[in-house]
C-alpha cells in the first residue's frame, strides 16, 4: 500500500467488501455449473499464462521471507515455482471437473399427511480464509467457494502480501470476464492484524471463517470471532510401527511421511515403536533419518538404542515441529501406542503399519483423529489425494466438517417441503 490507513478506513472498506461479497453470494448460488466451470477453467489458463508475473511478485516474498528469517521449510510453502502455478492451475480444473455440490438431494420422505420432504445442498454463503504463508490456498480458496456457490474473502498474511494480490488480480480478471459476479472473489491488501480483527466481527456478512496456519493464528481468530469458525490447531501426527510390521513398509513409510514435505500439516511428528521389533527396527530407521539430516529425539528406551538421539522433554510429544525433526517412544503395547495418540495427538492423521488385521481394525476403530491409515503415509491426508481436487483446509473440528474439507464441506442444506393445503392442527 502506497500510504497508512486508519482504523476508520480499513473499517469502511471492509464493509463494502461485505456488502458485494454478499450480493455476489446471491448471484453465485443460482449460477449453472457450466458457468462456474467456465470461470474455473477461465482462472487457470490466466494463472499459467501470467506465471512470468507471478514469479516475478512472488521473488519479492521470498526476499522479503530470507531477510526476516524465514526456514527452509517455511520459504519451500511460499515459492512459486512453474511446477507449483502449474499445479494450482490444474487444480482449478479438476475442480471444474468435479460433480456440482449445490442442489444435491440429500433425502427424501412424505409424511402420512402426505408433506413431501426434501433435503438439498445449499452453498454456505460467504465465507472468509485467513491463511498464513502459502500463496496457493488464495487459488484453492477462490476455486472451492466459487464452485460450492459461495463468495469468498481472502486475507493471507504478510509474508505472501505480493503473491496474493497478484493471484487474486489474475484470477479475478479472467474470472469476471467470462460471467463471474463483482465481489466474489476479494482480497484484503492489509497486512495489519486490525484488518484481521475488523473482519472476524462482520457477521452481518460473512457466514463461515476457516483459518489456515499455525496454532497462534488459529487460536486468534477463534478468540475474537463473532462468526462460526472452522479449525485445526495443529498437526501433530504419528506413526505407530506394530510388533508385527513389515519392516521395510514400515522405513518407507516413516521417511515419506516425516521426510517428504516436513513443514506439512500431514507430516508425522512422532514415530511410535512397539519393545518386540525395536531392537530391529530402530537402529535402521535411525540410518535412514540420519541420512535425510532428520533430528530425532527419543525416550530412554529409543535412546539405549540410537545413542545419537538427542532426549525427548514432555514437550516433544506435543510439538508441531514442520521442520526435519521428529521425536520417537518404544511403546510395549498396542494398547499404549492408542492411548499416547489419543492424549498428545491433535486429532488430525495417524497411522499403524503391521500385517496383523486384528490390530488394524483395533487402531482404526480407537484412535480419535480425522483420517486413520493403515499401512500407508499420512501426507496422504490431502484433498487432492483424496481425489477431492483442491482442498480448503483440513479440519480436526466434528461438527460440520472434519479432515480434508472439499466441495461437499463448503455447502449447508436447506429442507424443502411441498404441500396440498396441510394445515398444522
Amino acid at each position: 500500500m502506497n500510504r497508512n490507513f486508519t482504523e476508520d478506513e480499513i473499517r469502511n472498506t471492509l464493509l463494502e467488501m461485505g456488502e458485494k461479497a454478499r450480493i455476489a453470494a446471491h448471484r453465485l448460488a443460482i449460477m449453472s455449473t457450466e458457468e462456474k466451470n467456465d470461470c474455473l477453467r477461465s482462472m487457470a489458463d490466466a494463472l499459467e499464462a501470467e506465471s512470468a508475473n507471478l514469479k516475478k511478485e512472488n521473488e519479492k516474498d521470498l526476499e522479503a521471507g530470507k531477510k526476516s528469517g524465514l526456514s527452509s521449510a517455511m520459504l519451500d510453502r511460499l515459492a512459486l515455482t512453474d511446477k507449483v502455478i502449474i499445479s494450482m492451475a490444474k487444480g482449478l480444473r479438476d475442480v471444474a471437473d468435479l460433480e456440482d455440490p449445490v442442489g444435491r438431494r440429500l433425502g427424501e420422505w412424505i409424511r402420512p399427511n402426505e408433506l413431501d420432504i426434501h433435503k438439498v445442498s445449499v452453498p454456505i454463503g460467504v465465507i472468509a480464509i485467513v491463511y498464513e504463508s502459502r500463496p496457493n490456498v488464495t487459488v484453492d480458496a477462490a476455486g472451492l467457494c466459487l464452485k460450492a456457490g459461495n463468495a469468498v474473502i481472502l486475507r493471507g498474511g504478510k509474508e505472501a502480501i505480493n503473491s496474493n494480490i497478484a493471484l487474486a488480480h489474475c484470477m479475478n480478471r479472467a474470472a469476471l470476464a467470462s460471467g463471474l459476479p463483482e465481489g466474489a472473489v476479494q482480497l484484503i491488501p492489509w497486512t495489519d492484524r486490525i484488518a484481521v480483527d475488523l473482519m472476524l466481527k462482520m457477521d452481518k456478512y460473512i457466514d463461515l471463517v476457516i483459518p489456515r496456519g499455525g496454532e497462534s493464528l488459529i487460536r486468534a481468530v477463534v478468540e475474537n470471532s463473532t462468526i462460526p469458525v472452522i479449525k485445526h490447531y495443529k498437526g501433530i501426527c504419528h506413526v505407530y510401527v506394530d510388533s508385527e510390521a513389515d519392516i521395510n513398509m514400515a522405513l518407507k513409510i516413516v521417511e515419506n511421511a516425516k521426510c517428504q514435505r516436513p513443514g506439512t500439516c500431514n507430516a508425522a511428528e512422532t514415530l511410535l515403536i512397539h519393545k518386540d521389533i525395536a531392537a530391529k527396527f530402530a537402529p535402521k530407521i535411525a540410518d535412514v533419518l540420519e541420512k535425510r539430516k532428520v533430528e530425532m529425539r527419543g525416550d530412554s528406551q529409543f535412546r539405549k538404542l540410537v545413542p545419537e538421539a538427542k532426549p525427548a522433554s514432555e514437550e516433544d510429544w506435543s510439538t508441531e515441529y514442520l521442520d526435519l525433526i521428529i521425536s520417537i517412544m518404544i511403546v510395549p503395547s498396542l494398547d499404549a501406542a492408542i492411548e499416547h495418540i489419543n492424549l498428545y495427538g491433535s486429532k488430525h492423521s495417524d497411522a499403524i503399519v503391521t500385517k496383523n488385521q486384528i490390530s488394524a481394525k483395533r487402531f482404526l476403530s480407537e484412535v480419535d483423529s480425522a483420517a486413520v491409515y493403515v499401512n500407508a503415509s499420512t501426507r496422504f491426508t490431502d484433498g487432492g489425494e483424496f481425489g477431492m481436487g483442491a482442498e480448503i483446509g483440513i479440519s480436526t473440528d466434528k461438527l460440520h466438517a472434519r479432515g480434508p474439507m472439499g466441495l461437499a464441506e463448503l455447502t449447508s442444506y436447506k429442507y424443502i417441503i411441498y404441500g396440498n393445503g396441510q394445515c398444522r392442527e
